[in-house]
Formats: C-alpha cells, sequence, structure tokens
C-alpha cells in the first residue's frame, strides 16, 4: 500500500472511530442516475485524504439532489462521509454544455443481480483456508455482499452496517443466517488478511465466512452477480455497492444497493424473511 494511501485510509478510519461525518467538495461527471436505488454513478476526480480518481455508484436520499444530477453533466458536489453512510448531499453546478446528446436517467442497475434471480454459484476459500460453496449454504439464509480490505471508500462501512445487523438479530434467527463477504481484490486479501479484516471489525465469524480465491474464480463470481470491478492505477476498484439476501433454495430474494438502508432496517427485513422473535432489546 502507497504511503499516500495508507494515509488516506487512516484518516478514514479516525473519522469513523469518532463517530463524525466528514464532508468532501468532489469534481466529476454524472454517467448514469437510477431514480429508483436513489442512486448516481459517477467518474470522479481524485478525492485528497479519502480515494483516489475512479467511477463509482453514490447513494443520493434527497430527491432534490438526486434531480439536479444528470447524466453527462460535469458537476461539484459534496460528498458526505460517516460510520453508517456514504452519500452525496448537495450539488454545486453542473456544466450542461457538457451533457450528451440524448443522455437520459437510467431507470434501473441493471448489470447488478436481482430479487427473483438464481443466485450465481460459488466455491471460494474463507479466512481460516477452508473452501466454502455456495452448495454448503443451502438450507440457510444467506446474507451476501463484496468488499476488499484496502479500500478507503464505502467498503469499511458496508462491513460494520454487516456487523450491527448481526448483532441485531434474534439468536433463533441468527442460527438461521449466514453472513458471506466476497472480496474484489483476491490478489492482495488472502485468507490471513481476510481475518484480520473481519476481527478488527468485530464480525462473528461463527457465521460469516469472508471469502477468497484465485482471482479467475473470483472475477467470474464478481461477473455473475454484476456488480462490476474495474482497478484504477493506484489499485483501487470501481465497484457496485450492493447486498444480496439469498433464500435456502438459492435464490435472490432481496437486494440493497448502497449503504442507505442500514442496519436496523436490514434486520427488520431479513426477520420478516427468516420469521422467529422479535430483535433482542
Amino acid at each position: 500500500m502507497s504511503a499516500r494511501r495508507a494515509f488516506a485510509a487512516l484518516a478514514l478510519a479516525l473519522a469513523l472511530a469518532c463517530g463524525r461525518a466528514r464532508t468532501y467538495e468532489v469534481h466529476g461527471t454524472v454517467l448514469k442516475v437510477d431514480a429508483d436505488a436513489m442512486q448516481a454513478t459517477i467518474e470522479h476526480d481524485d478525492i485528497p485524504g479519502l480515494m483516489s480518481a475512479m467511477t463509482m455508484g453514490f447513494d443520493v436520499p434527497d430527491p432534490a439532489v438526486l434531480n439536479k444530477l444528470v447524466p453527462g453533466e460535469r458537476v461539484t458536489f459534496d460528498l458526505e462521509v460517516t460510520d453508517k453512510s456514504f452519500r452525496i448531499v448537495g450539488v454545486h453546478d453542473a456544466d450542461t454544455a457538457a451533457a450528451r446528446a440524448g443522455a437520459s436517467r437510467s431507470p434501473s442497475a441493471a448489470s447488478v443481480a436481482s430479487a427473483g434471480d438464481v443466485a450465481p454459484v460459488f466455491a471460494l476459500t474463507d479466512q481460516d483456508g477452508a473452501r466454502v460453496s455456495s452448495a454448503e449454504l443451502r438450507g440457510r439464509w444467506a446474507v451476501v455482499d463484496f468488499v476488499y480490505t484496502r479500500c478507503t471508500g464505502p467498503c469499511p462501512i458496508l462491513t460494520s452496517v454487516q456487523v450491527e445487523l448481526q448483532k441485531k438479530l434474534a439468536p433463533e434467527q441468527r442460527a438461521k443466517v449466514h453472513f458471506v463477504s466476497i472480496t474484489l481484490d483476491p490478489e492482495f486479501d488472502t485468507p490471513a488478511v481476510l481475518g484480520d479484516y473481519a476481527k478488527a471489525r468485530g464480525a462473528d465469524l461463527s457465521s460469516w465466512s469472508f471469502l477468497t480465491g484465485p482471482p479467475a474464480d473470483v472475477a467470474d463470481v464478481v461477473k455473475r452477480f454484476g456488480v462490476g470491478t474495474l482497478r484504477a492505477p493506484d489499485g483501487q476498484i470501481d465497484h457496485v455497492v450492493a447486498t444480496f439476501v439469498i433464500d435456502p433454495q438459492g435464490r435472490i430474494v432481496k437486494r440493497w444497493l448502497g449503504l442507505e438502508t442500514g442496519a436496523e432496517a436490514r434486520r427488520a427485513a431479513l426477520a420478516e424473511l427468516v420469521g422467529g422473535a422479535a430483535a433482542p432489546s
């Protein structure tokens, strides 16, 4: 990891540990807007102290802000980062002359696997070096996401949301659910690295697998889930922030894009699917 990326990761970790919001002014070009998911895909410039230039999806929970983002336009926006969110909260300006002819809002995140789809199968290696396959998870509910340990953007926030979700489930519900986090950076994220990442964030590994494997195998799984990976020159990875709930028969029944669906809302949705007692007080 470069000194610059290490500093950025440390700065983000300190901000999250302190539980305070940090706001960054960011410049970029809007590529796509998904009104249903309340997300915008933006090719952004370098964000000093946070992350390198790349293309990624951002949560935009305020419809008034979302309406200011038009595909093809160059924009300056405010990115708010907390321990639970990674969202655009304001748009300063847009260069409408840069708009591409015929650009329009995308109605859905078409590339990402959706509720109703049969979940892609996988067989990868967990943090303990053991083989874990989707076939072995049949009969249980699975909550699947994609992260990587060197991420200076939303990945550690997503993991913290999932840790909180895991803790909020009632014991009989947790017994029916297995969490799965698949790395987007298998060249770096060895089982040992993933294990350290998981333990540092408080994941209960008795019901959570952090998976890696040969790059070609991981790339195939990532492609079939549709979250995408595109590596920037400094090693950061563009991807869609997505979480999938897979039923015991291996079908995707729910999909969360971004981070705006917090741990409590996820718990309520998962409890409704899984059944059982209410959340512990």
